[in-house]
């Protein structure tokens, strides 16, 4: 995208072979991480096994005041080697002090030991706390780790709590060309853990380097690792703006081959910018400057380090984006106090309950699109971003949270009411107004997506001659469902709400709760298999998980369509069938064909709730009725 001198580039490609990883987690067992901790840990570690791809190596160390090694070397994810490693994982018990400096050293001592080429090196490192034994001094440990890896691997850090050493944790992964990320100790820290693993299991891309003849002051371009559903986002300024085209370069390594994109696009006339839009390009390349000035912060020192600061602040007050240097205050013609929230500071509790007054919007209108982006791993942006809709004396104002770990920043891409000025406020719990549907399609990256307004009781799924449905009911301001009812032949019927799961065969009726033992349930035709957060149901043909997702105090359920077999005709709203769409160029307005008509379309992003780490998302919305060709009273039901 080019406009008025600036440009951004978006690279997202996915028709890629994967590349086969090592893998290696080094996990804390230390005192500190005793009861629910631990059992979190073993928990996700048994599921993140379970995903490893046949190609895949991995290894397995645990530490405290020593390091205990499952096998001295990476072994190859056979099925025999992981259910080996699985019985290991179910041993780790807490114990003694916590040994940092020894335990990355000999993870990276295991890959360097066993390279092999076309493959994709990873260290996962989890902690909840300080170095206690062993090397204490962070700078000696952060050095000797990159001496030792020699930056040819990536150290990707989670940390475990508030009363982790976050800081520590963030400057020996960027050390380290990769990321650290807090693991929030709730009952959900397991989910986390796993999600966090999906973002790095599939490496598409290693030494990624994008150029752009004619281009200045660009953000970052090298990068390290690109995996499958991340973005990279590069922005800069063109030195010549009189030019009629721009050329953007990618070289990187596919799976021990080199690769090379090239695209030449058109400049945007100005006359053809529309007047909201003029200075998005700008802001955005702003944005990305500040943001990566800022991350940059932990890695320098003296007198570079306040030039640095010195910069992004310039920035910052320019373009009036929130971050650590500046804050925002909202004034409210109503008498009262102002607001303000903080991230907790290491060592703290979570944050005390927001005040209401202001609604926070999940998803975005489309003119937010890629206004904010979260460093992704190995050096890529995964979107990670909320857009709040403040309101003020009557007006409404669009503001960027950040939901990662990464400081907030905000970009308002409307005109500011002459009473406010930017400062972090508390904002109540979103108001959903829709539930926003992925539909898969074939032949593209990105995914279309489409609103159904809530509240709502929707035919989701229908087999008419399997005598199989799957309805389900929605409640005004929360995201998914809070019930969903499905029925097979005459007598099978199941029922999930957030709290417990009724099945009922004709005869006997049996019931379970979220978060009970992992239970299995079998009849003719029927299986259930309850795990913590997840029901998988198979009912004849047809096989779907059905996920509970928890976000602060709300919950909801979100069914994923796992089998669709040929021989079965299935109707509703998540029945339609595998679409494709083509790309109008030249349009003004992202245009796209589907089903043979011209659809208007913008580029948003949206919550994947069908994964269990409900990943952002970036996707075409389009209305409902060009997806299904239907209205929506033809999906809709009157009882579940």
């Amino acid at each position: 995208m080019v406009s008025n001198g600036y440009f951004v580039h978006y690279f997202a490609p996915s028709d890629l072979p994967r590349i086969p990883k090592n893998v290696v987690f080094i996990i804390d067992q230390s005192s500190s991480m005793y009861d629910r901790k631990i059992e979190q840990t073993r928990l996700a570690l048994l599921r993140i096994l379970s995903d490893l791809g046949e190609d895949d190596h991995f290894g397995l160390i645990t530490f405290d005041s020593e390091v205990n090694f499952w096998k001295r070397e990476l072994l190859k994810a056979t099925e025999e080697n992981l259910k080996n490693a699985k019985s290991f994982v179910k041993e780790i018990r807490d114990r003694g002090a916590t040994d940092i400096n020894a335990a990355v050293l000999a993870g990276v001592d295991m890959i360097k030991q066993h390279p092999r080429e076309g493959t994709a090196s990873i260290l996962i490192l989890l902690t909840d706390g300080d170095p206690t034994t062993g090397e204490t001094n962070k700078e000696k440990i952060m050095a000797n780790v990159k001496e030792a890896t020699g930056t040819k691997f990536p150290l990707y850090c989670l940390g475990f709590g508030y009363d982790v050493n976050f800081d520590f944790l963030t400057k020996m992964s960027l050390e380290n060309s990769g990321v650290a990320r807090r693991i929030y100790e709730d009952s959900d820290a397991d989910l986390q853990l796993q999600g966090f693993y999906e973002e790095v299991a599939v490496p598409l891309l290693t030494d990624i380097q994008l150029k752009y003849p004619g281009g200045t002051n660009l953000t970052k371009t090298s990068f390290s690792l690109y995996f499958n559903g991340s973005e990279i986002v590069v922005s800069g300024q063109i030195t010549d703006n009189s030019v009629e085209s721009f050329t953007t370069e990618v070289i990187a390594v596919s799976k021990g081959n080199n690769v090379m994109y090239q695209d030449t696009i058109m400049t945007t006339d100005p006359s053809d910018v529309p007047p909201e839009n003029e200075d998005f390009m700008q802001r955005l390349w702003a944005y990305l400057t500040v943001k990566q000035l800022l991350e940059r912060q932990v890695l320098l020192k003296g007198q570079e380090k306040e030039d640095e600061k010195k910069e992004a602040l310039k920035l910052s007050l320019k373009y009036q984006f929130v971050t650590p240097l500046t804050s925002m205050v909202v004034t409210k013609p109503q008498e009262g106090d102002v607001e303000v929230a903080d991230k907790p500071k290491e060592g703290e509790a979570p944050p005390r309950p927001p005040a209401p007054g202001f609604s926070q919007q999940h998803h975005s209108l489309g003119l937010h699109d890629a206004a904010v982006d979260h460093l992704s791993l190995g050096g890529g942006y995964r979107r990670l971003s909320k857009t709040a809709s403040l309101t003020v004396d009557g007006l409404s104002y669009f503001t960027v949270i950040s939901s990662g770990e990464t400081d907030t920043l905000g970009l308002d891409l409307r005109p500011r009411h002459p009473d406010t000025v930017l400062v972090p406020v508390t904002m109540s719990a979103p108001t959903v107004h829709s539930n926003r549907f992925l539909l898969p399609v074939v032949g593209q990256s990105k995914p279309l997506c489409f609103d159904v307004p809530v509240p709502h009781k929707l035919r989701l799924l229908q087999d008419s001659a399997s005598e199989f449905s799957m309805n389900g009911e929605s409640l005004t301001g929360q995201n998914g469902f809070h019930q969903i009812a499905l029925h097979y032949k005459t007598n099978h019927h199941l029922t999930i709400n957030t709290t417990s799961i009724r099945y009922h065969d004709g005869q006997n009726q049996v019931e379970f709760l979220w978060g009970q033992e992992p239970t299995q349930h079998n009849t003719e035709g029927v299986s259930l298999i309850l795990r913590s957060n997840e029901i998988d149901v198979t009912m004849g043909k047809i096989h779907i998980v059905i996920l509970l997702h928890k976000e602060k105090r709300d919950m909801c359920l979100c069914p994923a369509v796992q089998t669709r077999p040929k021989d079965v005709n299935l109707t509703g709203i998540l029945g339609e069938p595998d679409i494709s769409y083509d790309e109008i160029q030249g349009t003004q307005t992202p245009t796209l064909k589907l089903k043979d008509q011209e659809v208007k379309t913008s580029r948003v992003m949206v919550k994947d709730y069908r994964l269990a780490s409900a990943p952002l998302v970036g996707c075409w919305l389009v209305p409902f009725q060009a997806v299904t060709q239907r209205e929506l009273s033809d999906l809709t039901v009157t009882q579940l």
